[in-house]
């Protein structure tokens, strides 16, 4: 496994990054044009970037990804099968094998601006997605007397920083943790 933070020239993109600039345009035309002529742009697009050049430029998306939710009365709820420990598994294994490692202690690196927001739309309008699009299990609702309330589990977090971009209101900031912590890296 090759370490690209040690054997690349400053300033060098690694391969991953050209392969992934080569189909930057993919999802938006076809977000734009429809799945038909969309995937056939994206295809031309992506042939004429092996060429060295795209006649469509960067496109960006039509709106931030967090405008994408639907409220939850529009849907049908999804049964997700339990995890069965050979092929899927739960999160909380997959958070203990990504190394995680934050200090008990510290502060809560996950910012909630505000917390009425986060239930009267995020729990009441959305159905708290916050739980399902987290891969590390951060976000949790717990149904108590009172009410639900908001939970944040920050010491599974593995910083993909999802809830930055996913969280339906924007209520949610990721900053980093106190020390660096995280996923170790480099092994």
């Amino acid at each position: 496994m090759t370490n690209w933070s040690n054997t690349r020239t400053p300033g060098a993109i690694p391969p991953v990054g050209k392969d992934l600039y080569r189909v930057r345009n993919v999802k938006p035309l076809w977000s734009k044009f429809g799945t038909i002529i969309g995937v056939a742009l994206g295809g031309f697009d992506m042939w004429c970037n092996t060429l060295g050049f795209s006649l469509f430029g960067t496109q960006s998306h039509a709106k931030p990804d967090r405008k994408t939710l639907d409220p939850a009365k529009t849907h049908a709820p999804i049964a997700y099968p339990k995890p069965d420990g050979k092929l899927t598994f739960d999160k909380l294994s997959s958070v203990f094998l990504s190394n995680t490692n934050h200090e008990e202690d510290q502060p809560v690196h996950l910012k909630v601006a505000d917390m009425n927001l986060q239930k009267t739309s995020e729990h009441d309008v959305y159905a708290g997605p916050s739980n399902r699009y987290c891969p590390a299990g951060v976000y949790e609702w717990v149904e108590e007397t009172a009410g639900p309330r908001f939970q944040i589990n920050a010491q599974n977090c593995v910083h993909c920083k999802t809830c930055d971009v996913k969280d339906p209101n924007g209520n949610i900031t990721w900053v980093p943790p106190e020390g660096g912590g995280g996923p170790i890296t480099g092994m």
